[in-house]
C-alpha cells in the first residue's frame, strides 16, 4: 500500500499571535509509472480562504444586513465625496458593508455572534484546522481592501502576521501560502476578483488608480514572498467578467495560471473556464472554498489539486505555475494524464495528432459511488472531442489518439458514480476538471 498524506485574541479581532487515504498498488497502477505525468505526486487543498483580516463581513458576525455603502467621490473631478450604495434590494435596515475611500469595514449595526471565535479565527486558527482534517496546503486570500491592511505595504502589522503565521505552520506535511483576493466589484476597467498568492506586496482594488489594466501591469514585476514564484487565479468567474477577458499580454498570462471552476464547495464556473480559455487565457482549473469562517474547512469537500514533485511550497506553487492542477467535487479522486509525452498543463510544441494517456483512480473502493463512469476530451469550444464511458471501476486507464490538427487546447473532465462528496451532488454532472494541454498552431 502506497500512504499520502493527503491563536486568536478576545480583545482584538485582528491581532494573536490528514485526510490520510491509501491508494492500492494494483496491477494496473503499477502500469502507470512510465508515463511522464507518474513522476508526480498529488496533493489537495483550497486556493481561496478568508480569515477574521477580513474582519468587514464572515461567519463571524449575526445575519441580518444586507448592502454596501461607498463614501467616496463619484468622479475624479468630483467636488465632495457623498455616500452612494446601500442596500441594493430593499430587504434589510442597515448596510453590511461601508466602503470609506477604499477601506471596507462592517457596517455599524451588524453584530458579532457571542460565540464568533468559533466560527472564524485569525490566518494561524485556519492553518491549524485544516491542517487537522487533512488539506495538504491551504492559501489564505484576505481582501486587500480590509481596514486592517491600510495603507498597502510590506511593512503592514499584519500582512506581516499573516506570512509569519503561514511560515510557522508549514512543515513537512503541511503547507501554507500566504495571499490576497484583489477584489473589484464594480470597475473601472473590468470587474472581478483574482487571488494573488506568495507576493511581497498587496493592491487594494478599491483604492484610488487601481484597475485591472493596473493589477496585471503590477503582476508582472511583482516580488515574490520567498521560495517559489508568484501565481494568480481568476475567482467565481462570470461568463464575461474581467471586462470580457480583455488586458491580456503573454507575461501576465503566465502569472494568472488557474481560475477556480469550483467556488464554495459545490458553486461551477465552467462557463467562464470556456470564456478564458477561448480568449487565449491559459489558465487551469482550481477549487476554492472560499469559506469566509472556520466551519467551512471541515463541512467542505472540494478541493484543488496539484501535481507536484514534493510537499513543499516551492514545489507546490511550482505546479500552479506550470498549470498541473485539477478541480474536484471528490476530495481524493485521483487525476493525470499526459498528451504525446507531455504532462497535463504543457504547451505541445508539435501537437499533431494528440495521444492521450489519462489516469484516473478513487481510493475509496468500499463506496460505490465514488467509481469511475465516464471521461470526456474537451476542445476549443467546449466541443467533445471524444467520450469513454468505461465499466464501471474505481482504477481507469484511458490510451485515446484525438485526430486533431487544428484545435488549440485540450482538457479533460471525469464522471463519477455519484457526482463527488459536496452537497447535492449530481452523477449526471462532471465531478472533476483537469488542466488543458494547449496546441502551439
Amino acid at each position: 500500500m502506497r500512504q499520502v498524506l493527503l491563536v486568536n485574541s478576545k480583545s482584538n479581532p485582528y491581532h494573536s499571535a490528514v485526510i490520510v487515504f491509501c491508494l492500492a498498488m494494483s496491477p494496473l497502477v503499477l502500469a502507470w509509472t512510465n508515463s511522464p505525468a507518474s513522476e508526480y505526486k498529488i496533493y489537495a487543498g483550497s486556493t481561496h480562504a478568508h480569515t477574521a483580516y477580513t474582519w468587514s463581513h464572515g461567519e463571524q458576525f449575526a445575519k441580518g444586513c444586507k448592502g454596501i455603502m461607498t463614501f467616496s467621490r463619484k468622479s475624479p473631478d468630483a467636488a465632495v465625496p457623498t455616500w452612494s450604495g446601500g442596500d441594493p434590494k430593499g430587504k434589510s435596515p442597515c448596510p453590511a458593508i461601508l466602503v470609506i475611500y477604499g477601506s471596507q469595514y462592517p457596517g455599524p449595526q451588524v453584530a458579532l455572534k457571542p460565540d464568533w471565535e468559533e466560527v472564524q479565527g485569525v490566518p494561524a486558527r485556519h492553518f491549524s484546522k485544516a491542517k487537522e482534517n487533512g488539506y495538504d496546503f491551504y492559501v489564505s486570500s484576505d481582501h486587500s481592501q480590509e481596514a486592517v491592511f491600510q495603507p498597502i505595504s510590506p511593512d503592514n502589522p499584519d500582512w506581516i502576521a499573516t506570512k509569519k503565521q503561514a511560515a510557522e505552520a508549514t512543515d513537512q506535511n503541511f503547507v501554507v501560502l500566504a495571499g490576497f483576493e484583489y477584489s473589484e466589484n464594480d470597475g473601472p476597467g473590468g470587474q472581478g476578483h483574482i487571488n494573488v498568492i506568495n507576493s511581497v506586496e498587496m493592491r487594494n482594488a478599491l483604492a484610488a488608480g487601481n484597475d485591472l489594466p493596473t493589477l496585471y501591469k503590477w503582476l508582472e514585476q511583482a516580488q515574490a514572498n520567498g521560495d517559489g514564484p508568484v501565481v494568480a487565479s481568476f475567482n467565481h468567474p462570470g461568463a464575461a467578467q474581467y471586462n470580457n477577458w480583455a488586458y491580456r499580454d503573454p507575461r501576465v498570462t503566465d502569472i494568472i495560471t488557474m481560475l477556480e471552476v469550483i467556488n464554495s464547495n459545490n458553486k461551477i464556473h465552467y462557463e467562464g473556464f470556456l470564456q478564458a480559455l477561448e480568449h487565449g487565457w491559459k489558465v487551469s482549473p482550481a477549487c476554492g472554498n472560499d469559506n469566509h469562517g472556520l466551519t467551512g474547512i471541515a463541512r467542505n469537500t472540494s478541493r484543488t489539486f496539484v501535481l507536484a514533485r514534493s510537499k513543499t511550497k516551492a514545489a507546490i506553487l511550482e505546479a500552479m505555475k506550470n498549470r498541473r492542477t485539477y478541480a474536484s467535487l471528490d476530495k481524493n479522486l485521483q487525476c493525470r494524464y499526459s498528451v504525446n509525452g507531455a504532462v497535463m498543463g504543457s504547451t505541445l510544441k508539435n501537437a499533431g495528432d494528440p495521444r492521450f494517456d489519462i489516469q484516473v483512480s478513487d481510493p475509496d473502493t468500499n463506496s460505490a459511488k465514488d467509481k469511475i463512469t465516464k471521461i470526456d476530451i474537451v476542445k476549443d469550444g467546449g466541443a467533445i472531442a471524444e467520450t469513454y464511458s468505461p465499466h464501471a471501476s474505481y482504477e481507469v486507464q484511458w490510451t485515446p489518439t484525438i485526430h486533431d490538427n487544428k484545435s488549440k487546447y485540450f482538457f479533460v473532465r471525469v464522471w463519477t458514480a455519484g457526482g463527488g462528496d459536496a452537497p447535492d451532488a449530481d452523477p449526471s454532472k462532471p465531478v472533476a476538471w483537469l488542466a488543458p494541454v494547449w496546441a502551439e498552431r
